[in-house]
């Protein structure tokens, strides 16, 4: 009985060897083999139907991760011009690219030079060439060298070189009686490219074109002393804020005063203007906000602080009001509303450093003091925080650059230090020493190139820390556009 089945079983598979019957009526030029039987235990993949055209853009930019991703898109880092440069490297020992320059990882050929498409096949079969020496490139046919011709001429093409800030100040200015309070605001630059610094009881007048200075006033005769100085955005008009709670308007060309308002019982630190509007912040924690064209008696009362309001910046919008106070609080208010529309608690320490973002809408910066030292963001259209950092030090003064996505802090306790940050990836480009004292005192020149810097050792120094060109390539761009 076995004997019976091993014999059929040997039939079948005979039978399955054999050439079909389709196969023998075909014409006699006609290839037919039978199906071969596989045996052995080595597995070898058919790559017959196998599709080789692998996207070199999907393995470029799905491989990476997120912060791969994020950094290389970073506008002032090296780490983007790095990774666009290996790319196109790799594109050319590959994929037979033929890159023979960087591209500018900001611009807008980047993705259509390096990471786009290829649709041939990652390996193809090439007819055996004579590669011909290429004079221009320099690079012989003998060369030990793995790399090709154009890769060759791809390392050698010029880069843009790193912007690189100077850490040391341009200008040094003697300040004598510059008060080391954090709490008070004394330096200002104008539009018209004045600086106004509050010594004492008198506030002093720089200009930057020509080195003069001048006098405008003295408060010593009634026995006060000058607590903030504010420039209106024509930079025609200087406000004055006093100890003991006046704010006086100055005409800066004619060297005259136009006014003086009451209203605070105590010393006035932060002053913020709004086209004719006037705010003031006070020890008496109240903001009074007034326009200079009408009577003083007509007047807006805005309580929200319950310790000493030591920052306040207008939006660039001229629409919402950011307030910092003693009381760790940041208040948004409206241009309608008496109580405020936003407050912000993180913070654990006096918040005196605002500054409102000049490339996006609501965003806004604020810095702590000694015991909190972190640089936060809030977006103030949905009320929501967004990054934070911890610097290190207390956090005296904030300001946007105007060019590019950069911002400059400067810090007191324990560093007294400057730095620029990238944001938003909270990068630091440049940290500046030379203060021997913290560093209350910050204003950007008109152009926005570069800032001034004043500190309790009675020194004013001056920094390029901003660059426009960026911008002005940008806007060419778009221009061309």
């Amino acid at each position: 009985m076995d004997q019976e089945y091993e014999r059929r079983l040997l039939r079948q598979i005979n039978h399955q060897n054999l050439p079909s019957k389709a196969c023998l009526t075909k014409s006699l030029g006609a290839a037919c083999s039978p199906v071969s039987v596989k045996s052995g235990d080595r597995f070898i993949p058919t790559r017959a139907g196998s599709n080789w055209s692998i996207s070199f853009h999907y393995a470029n930019e799905n491989c990476r991760s997120p912060s791969q991703n994020y950094k290389a898109k970073d506008a002032g880092s090296d780490t983007g011009k790095d990774a666009v440069a290996y790319a196109a490297l790799l594109r050319n020992e590959l994929l037979g690219a033929g890159i023979d320059s960087v591209p500018d990882p900001h611009g807008d050929d980047r993705r259509h030079a390096v990471l786009t498409q290829d649709s041939r096949g990652l390996f193809r079969v090439l007819n055996p060439i004579t590669l011909p020496f290429d004079s221009d490139n320099e690079v012989s046919p003998y060369s030990l060298s793995p790399l090709s011709n154009k890769s060759h001429k791809l390392l050698r093409s010029p880069r843009k070189p790193a912007r690189k800030i100077s850490k040391i100040p341009f200008k040094v200015l003697d300040a004598p009686e510059l008060q080391d309070d954090f709490y008070l605001n004394l330096v200002d630059w104008s539009a018209g490219n004045l600086l106004s610094v509050g010594l004492g009881a008198c506030v002093y007048l720089w200009s930057a074109c020509t080195s003069q200075v001048t006098r405008l006033c003295d408060l010593s005769v009634d026995g006060d002393s000058v607590t903030s100085v504010c420039w209106n955005e024509r930079g025609s008009l200087v406000s004055v804020g006093t100890h003991k709670g006046y704010v006086q308007i100055w005409d800066a060309a004619g060297g005259r005063k136009l006014t003086s308002l009451e209203g605070h019982s105590a010393r006035v630190g932060a002053l913020a203007w709004n086209g004719e509007q006037l705010s003031s912040g006070s020890r008496d924690r109240v903001i009074l906000q007034r326009d200079v064209r009408t009577p003083p008696s007509a007047e807006r009362r805005l309580q929200g602080h319950r310790q000493e309001v030591c920052g306040l910046k207008w939006s660039p919008d001229h629409q919402h009001l950011a307030s910092g106070g003693n009381d760790n609080k940041l208040l948004v208010w409206n241009s309608s509303s008496l109580l405020p529309v936003q407050q912000y608690s993180d913070h654990l320490a006096a918040v005196k450093a605002i500054a409102w973002s000049p490339h996006q809408h609501g965003l806004l910066a604020s810095g702590g003091g000694t015991a909190d030292r972190c640089l936060r963001f809030w977006n103030t259209l949905t009320g929501q925080a967004l990054q934070s950092t911890d610097t290190g030090s207390q956090v005296c003064n904030l300001a946007w650059s105007k060019h590019a996505n950069e911002l400059v802090s400067t810090h007191g306790y324990s560093q007294n230090q400057i730095l620029v940050w990238k944001y938003p990836s909270l990068t630091q480009v440049a940290k500046l020493t030379g203060h021997s004292y913290r560093v209350l005192y910050l204003a950007v020149s008109p152009d926005g190139e570069a800032i001034v810097t004043g500190a309790g050792d009675e020194t004013l120094r001056f920094w390029n820390v901003f660059s426009k060109t960026r911008c002005t390539k940008v806007q060419l761009k778009r221009q061309q556009a």
